[in-house]
């Protein structure tokens, strides 16, 4: 027996574009991206919800893991996260949440994920955020939400990723598991879905950091220049995804929402353009960021002056465009 929510196939599945190849940054992390996805293949526009980069900041050691918040999924689509205690094998839970017109996102080990073959697909254990769709336990066959995109997986990994057979673990800890209800699920028209991305916007200008990240972040680095140097590549993977690609890739969602709302906005675009372009520049900056802290770890000296001072003035610029227009 198979079970599933949507009449979708991994082979023909169109990713939304918010995850094209021309976007700057094409992923962001396993959640947002799998969000993302999930919207989109329910037939709801994923960045109604997105004005949640608005409020992230540097958190001291690293740039926001941000992802789309319980509330504002319930705000904008009636969709309902939380988090589920997983007391029975993983497998059974995705079994009988499907059954009820639910999903799961789940906690997996991406050595068992093909999608991400050359990354880590049997070659590194690394945990990541799926959201089964499709179930066929006898087949051993599941279709999954994960990063980018929509995919299938069977046999080996079917058991690795639930768990089962040779990978069964009774001693180890139960995987994070959330449950995500749509009973109450709703697709507003145009007007009303501006009218909530603004008020979502207006509760995120709330939480902005109280100084410019941007500084902190420039603080931060140079003092873990010699830690770059010392850690090599492997240290270098893990810091810049920490940093540049949370920070850009959160900009460049920003970006994207903030030209939704100026396409939307019934009193027109006024200067949201500009705070999108600031954005986005950000997005950008952060990739060159990137490259340079390469360099660093390799021994090199670059000039994080001048890219910070224009992530800075990128950054206060945006901000002050959007207080002053929906606060």
């Amino acid at each position: 027996m198979t079970l599933s929510l949507l009449p979708i196939d991994a082979a023909s599945y169109e990713q939304h574009p918010l995850h094209r190849s021309d976007r700057i940054w094409t992923e962001t992390n396993c959640y947002v991206d799998v969000w993302i996805e999930i919207l989109h293949a329910f037939g709801l526009d994923p960045l109604v919800s997105a004005a949640f980069p608005i409020s992230t900041d540097f958190e001291g050691d690293q740039w926001t893991f941000f992802k789309y918040p319980p509330e504002d999924l319930r705000t904008a689509y009636g969709i309902d996260v939380f988090e589920m205690n997983a007391c029975r094998p993983v497998v059974d839970h995705v079994a009988e949440q499907l059954e009820m017109g639910r999903l799961l996102t789940v906690e997996a080990d991406s050595w068992f994920l093909p999608d991400t073959q050359g990354v880590s697909y049997q070659i590194a254990h690394v945990k990541s955020t799926i959201v089964p769709q499709m179930l066929d336990v006898p087949g051993r066959r599941l279709g999954y939400f994960h990063n980018a995109g929509y995919f299938e997986l069977s046999g080996d990994d079917f058991d690795g990723v639930f768990r089962l057979g040779q990978y069964a673990d009774p001693d180890g800890l139960p995987p994070y598991v959330e449950m995500v209800r749509l009973d109450q699920l709703h697709r507003d028209d145009t007007t009303r879905q501006y009218e909530l991305a603004a008020g979502m916007l207006r509760t995120h200008l709330g939480r902005l950091p109280s100084s410019n990240p941007m500084h902190r972040f420039q603080a931060r680095l140079e003092s873990d220049i010699e830690w770059l140097r010392a850690n090599g590549v492997d240290g270098f993977h893990a810091y810049a995804f920490g940093t540049c690609r949370q920070c850009g890739a959160s900009a460049e969602l920003a970006a994207s929402f903030i030209d939704w709302l100026a396409d939307r906005d019934p009193d027109g675009p006024g200067d949201l353009p500009k705070a999108a372009a600031a954005y986005r520049s950000i997005a950008e900056r952060c990739k060159g960021l990137e490259f340079s802290l390469a360099r660093l770890a390799r021994g090199r000296s670059v000039d994080l002056e001048g890219i910070f001072a224009q992530l800075a003035s990128e950054w206060q610029d945006a901000t002050t465009v959007l207080t002053a227009r929906y606060t």
